[in-house]
């Protein structure tokens, strides 16, 4: 083990210098991959300095998410504080599900969840759970949706026509969801979105009752609290009201931009979200932690024990069901995503991540502001979004970001609205300043004169 930290460190230094001197990698194509690198697995172990060379190769083919000129996905950076926690979880390698093997890293989760469900307004008998993504805790929480609107399908199945609801502009794991759980794709209904990318409320009273009327039985919401190409905030409030009315299950959604909990600037963005059932947030997107950190938190913890409870006494061997989380839990065996967020809540206080959430949302408004002022640039996007998409000079954004990618300049992508496809620059890495920003469009335009795209 002490060789191979010594190797580790050796490959981490790599690392950190490449993302200095070749913060873009440069891409290999899948008909090149297996030619390029040494990825085989042979009969006989490979040599140490072998090993180290290939291992070094990988690192520098693959693509630097903490990197200055990584602007392509809803993640990016590195936080140190919770890298820190992320590698004391490998080397404990825990598993969460029961007491047992998991000890006082059980406590740690559960005074995160806590917190948030503090945090949110939500009652005392709120609780929650981590899961291994945002697609995980939407599905979690159609699950425990379906079971409060229907108990005996636990056990006998679906027999109704249950109908859930979301933005056409939300994440597309609900459809998916619906299909694993028996509910099936056709029977989600797709709300219109008005010009800043938010659920329409009136057209989402009107789909209910025409599902009322056809004799279905609706059951679930899904409002997104920073949705996927835009970063909207669906309006949490107004969705409610319907919610109650029909009593249907809200979950929010807030994968992307949800951690605006942490910010007393910007919490007025996920107005209303006490009055939701259930509440979704990725630790690993705008507070910066390693992948995955994903947590959904409920109004009431017994739907959680009715939807995922199962007993097994060759697991459960303690009395204390509350700290045996594999009886909350989709999941049996369950690495510990906790401590590398409380590692990094721990050094920076909330009030930290408060300006974790903060920067990213001014890192936004430094790229608006300099499109706004530069007439080559189309903006689609709004103000109150960390999504900044935009167009330069009517570049196709497509090619523009492909070529970026092909010539190892910057990674970013493109995305769609409306009729509308353009450049979506995400500034979720706090670790960026004004200068990359900045840096950011001169490479763009540069490029752009570079390779005659003008």
């Amino acid at each position: 083990m002490t060789e191979d930290l010594k190797l580790f460190n050796d490959l981490v230094e790599l690392l950190l210098e490449e993302e200095q001197q070749n913060p873009v990698a440069t891409p290999i194509h899948t008909s090149q991959l297996y030619k390029t690198l040494d990825l085989g697995l042979n009969e006989q172990p490979s040599i140490d300095a072998d090993f180290k060379h290939t291992l070094s190769e990988i690192i520098k083919s693959t693509p630097k998410t903490a990197s200055t000129s990584f602007f392509n996905q809803l993640f990016g950076g590195r936080l140190s504080r919770a890298t820190l926690g992320d590698l004391l979880a490998v080397m404990l390698n825990n598993s969460m599900y029961t007491y047992k093997v998991a000890g006082p890293q059980v406590g740690i989760e559960k005074i995160i969840l806590h917190k948030i469900c503090d945090m949110i307004g939500y009652g005392k008998e709120s609780n929650g759970t981590f899961a291994s993504g945002g697609s995980m805790t939407n599905y979690m929480a159609m699950l425990m949706a379906r079971d409060k609107h229907d108990p005996s399908v636990r056990n006998k199945g679906v027999h109704t026509q249950m109908i859930a609801y979301t933005s056409e502009v939300s994440h597309y794991s609900i459809a998916k969801n619906a299909s694993f759980m028996g509910i099936g794709r056709e029977q989600v209904r797709f709300v219109k979105s008005d010009d800043f990318g938010k659920m329409i409320p009136e057209d989402l009273e009107n789909q209910i009752q025409k599902d009322l009327k056809d004799g279905n039985y609706p059951f679930f919401v899904n409002a997104t609290a920073g949705t996927t190409v835009l970063g909207a905030f669906d309006d949490i409030k107004s969705i409610s009201k319907i919610c109650k009315k029909h009593n249907l299950w809200l979950h929010v959604d807030g994968a992307y931009c949800g951690s605006v909990i942490f910010s007393n600037r910007y919490k007025h963005l996920i107005n209303g979200l006490e009055l939701s059932d259930s509440f979704s947030v990725n630790a690993h997107k705008m507070l910066g932690t390693p992948l995955t950190c994903s947590i959904i938190v409920t109004q009431d913890q017994k739907h959680l024990y009715q939807s995922f409870s199962n007993d097994a006494e060759y697991l459960y061997q303690t009395d204390d069901d509350e700290f045996n989380l594999g009886k909350t839990s989709l999941q049996c065996g369950r690495r510990n995503d906790a401590l590398k967020l409380w590692t990094l809540w721990k050094s920076f206080g909330t009030k930290g991540l408060e300006s974790i959430v903060d920067k990213q949302f001014q890192l936004a408004d430094i790229a608006r502001d300099y499109i706004k002022d530069n007439k080559d640039y189309t903006l689609y996007s709004f103000d109150d979004s960390i999504s900044v998409c935009f167009n330069y000079k009517n570049i196709p954004a497509k090619t523009l970001c492909t070529l970026l990618y092909e010539h190892s300049a910057l990674m970013v992508g493109f995305g769609t609205f409306g009729d509308n496809e353009f450049v979506r620059l995400v500034t979720i890495n706090t670790t960026l300043k004004e200068d990359d920003i900045l840096n950011f469009f001169k490479v763009i335009e540069d490029f752009a004169i570079e390779h005659n795209l003008n």
